[in-house]
């Protein structure tokens, strides 16, 4: 069960005690709220609270406090138009609030995204939970030949079952003496502070995540591309499917222009004038470096 007794008792309370609002509303984002949507093996994320919608951004982008004479396509050709240039503040009048729970050096991967209010379990203070990520087989890769960064074929037969039988192996023994060094069965025990540095990478935290949809849009335009590492993907992409029922105008204009468009520079424009004035332009004659025009041609096989 992805989230403890007590979580799922304030649910409960929260939902039996329904309050009149007169902010705006997200149907689509209420059927989200509290509700733990479950990732990897022991992870989850939940809306904990938003603010904003569609209209939000609207209003934002044209300082004004009412729907007037503006059609529902105008509103969503506007918020097009704000994706297209890049207007950045609009987007910012939304926000976010996840309760997430994560493995540990996933959450050193995400926290790399500094434009989020951030507040994590404390392991000072508490006790962590006996759970850790193991990957599924299929997830056991080797190192990529082509991406320092990035896997490569997955790992087979004897190969993967030693490695997973190391990660659970190594996971349980750490946590052991974790528990050990915490007794105070006759002996004082160590500090919470102190015991935790000996826990793995791999064991699950949890944190409060606040963002507003502007730097959520950056976040998921990263992690949830094909190319991002799959642990931290799979949140990504169940954040997605959250915004997608949230502000389907916004999320819909940056699935076009953002997850479905690319940016070129000044040379990618003009080899594709020179192409397509029948011109056959080569890396070489481009002015391209060999990356740059690795990544121009892939984006158009």
């Amino acid at each position: 069960m992805p989230l403890t007794p007590e979580q799922l008792e304030d649910i409960q309370a929260s939902r039996a005690n329904p309050q009149p609002t007169l902010r705006a509303v997200a149907p689509g984002m209420e059927q989200h709220l509290y509700e733990a949507k479950p990732v990897l093996d022991h992870g989850f994320v939940r809306v904990i609270d938003y603010m904003g919608d569609d209209a939000a951004i609207v209003q934002a982008a044209r300082v004004s406090y009412g729907a007037g004479t503006k059609k529902a396509r105008d509103d969503s050709g506007l918020i097009r138009y704000l994706m297209r240039h890049w207007h950045s503040t609009p987007f910012e009048m939304c926000e976010l609030k996840l309760h997430v729970k994560l493995p540990v050096f996933v959450a050193r991967q995400w926290i790399r995204h500094r434009t989020a209010n951030v507040n994590e379990y404390s392991a000072r203070y508490s006790i962590l939970d006996r759970e850790f990520y193991i990957p599924q087989p299929d997830q056991l890769a080797a190192q990529s030949v082509v991406n320092n960064q990035g896997r490569g074929a997955t790992l087979e037969g004897e190969e993967a079952e030693r490695v997973l039988r190391m990660l659970k192996d190594d996971a349980t023994r750490a946590y052991d003496h974790y528990q050990e060094m915490l007794s105070d069965d006759g002996q004082q025990g160590l500090a919470r502070e102190l015991a935790r540095m000996n826990l793995p990478a791999n064991i699950y935290t949890q944190w409060y995540w606040k963002v507003d949809l502007h730097n959520l849009f950056h976040f998921l335009r990263l992690r949830a591309d094909e190319h991002a590492q799959y642990e931290i993907r799979v949140y990504a992409d169940a954040i997605c499917e959250m915004v997608k029922d949230w502000v389907p105008a916004a999320y819909g204009a940056f699935e076009d222009y953002r997850m479905g468009g690319i940016n070129l520079s000044a040379k990618g424009v003009e080899v594709l004038k020179r192409r397509l004035a029948g011109e056959e332009v080569t890396q070489e004659s481009s002015g391209m470096s060999k990356g740059e025009w690795r990544e121009l041609m892939g984006a158009f096989e």
